[in-house]
Order: structure tokens, then sequence, then C-alpha cells
């Protein structure tokens, strides 16, 4: 599996960081499933993040501001390389993102429930999945 760790890892400790390094680059090359890890992480602060490097690659003359796309600002996120998520489950009786993948959700369907995640089963991601199957896709076009 493919490994990311999502978020400002600069104030952890030097090993720390280190060591995540190296474990996101060994599974670099897998790509049938991701497994994210958000340490230290807020999308907001993961924009400005994004934000600040484009601005540092316009201002070195690695890039224009013609070639600023969204594909292109998906690229500075951490996390670049890996597809947006179909579904978005939330646990606990929770109705917000609480500044989670801000970016990344903007075409997400979203499955809410009252089950808590320590009791988040089998039984209750078979509820999830149903509903997502149930659901018309629309990636934000219009119904016609």
């Amino acid at each position: 599996m493919r490994v990311r760790v999502l978020g400002d890892i600069s104030r952890l400790s030097p090993q720390l960081q280190q060591q995540i390094q190296e474990l996101e680059q060994e599974s670099a090359q897998y790509d049938g499933f991701y497994f994210q890890i958000a340490l230290n992480y807020g999308s907001r602060d993961e924009m400005m993040r994004a934000m600040k490097r484009m601005y540092a690659d316009v201002e070195a003359g690695k890039l224009s501001k013609e070639q600023m796309t969204e594909e292109l600002f998906s690229g500075y996120l951490d996390t670049a390389g890996i597809p947006d998520p179909d579904l978005l489950i939330r646990t606990s009786g929770e109705l917000r993102l609480s500044n989670y993948l801000l970016w990344q959700l903007a075409y997400s369907e979203f499955y809410f429930t009252d089950v808590p995640w320590p009791d988040f089963d089998e039984e209750e991601l078979k509820r999830a999945v149903l509903a997502y199957n149930n659901r018309e896709r629309r990636y934000g076009g219009l119904m016609v």
C-alpha cells in the first residue's frame, strides 16, 4: 500500500521526519491501496503551504501565473498523486468537515452516521457503501 502523511511534519523531531520520508519513498510505487495519516493536519494550513510553494516556483521562474490551474494546484497539496476521495464517512453524529480535506472533498459523497468510530463495524460500512451506490454522481454537473 502507498503511505502518505498529510500535514505539517516540520514540528516533529528530525528523526521522525526522516522515518516518515523513508516510509513514503519506500511505498511510493504502490497505487492499489492508499493509506493516509493526518498528523498536525488542517486543510486551510495545507492550502496555504501549497500556495506558498506555488508562489516560490513562480518567483523562481519555474511557473508562470498563466500556467496556474486547479489541477496544477492539486499537485502542490499533501495528497498530490492520490485520487480525491469518492466517499467521506463521518462517524459519531458529527455533521461537519472539521477543516479536513476541504479541497479534495469538493465532489465527494458524504455519509453521516451516529455510530461512534470505535463501534463502526462491517455492517455499518455496508450501509455506507449501499447508500453511496444508490447515489447519482454528477461531479458538479447539472441534471438534465
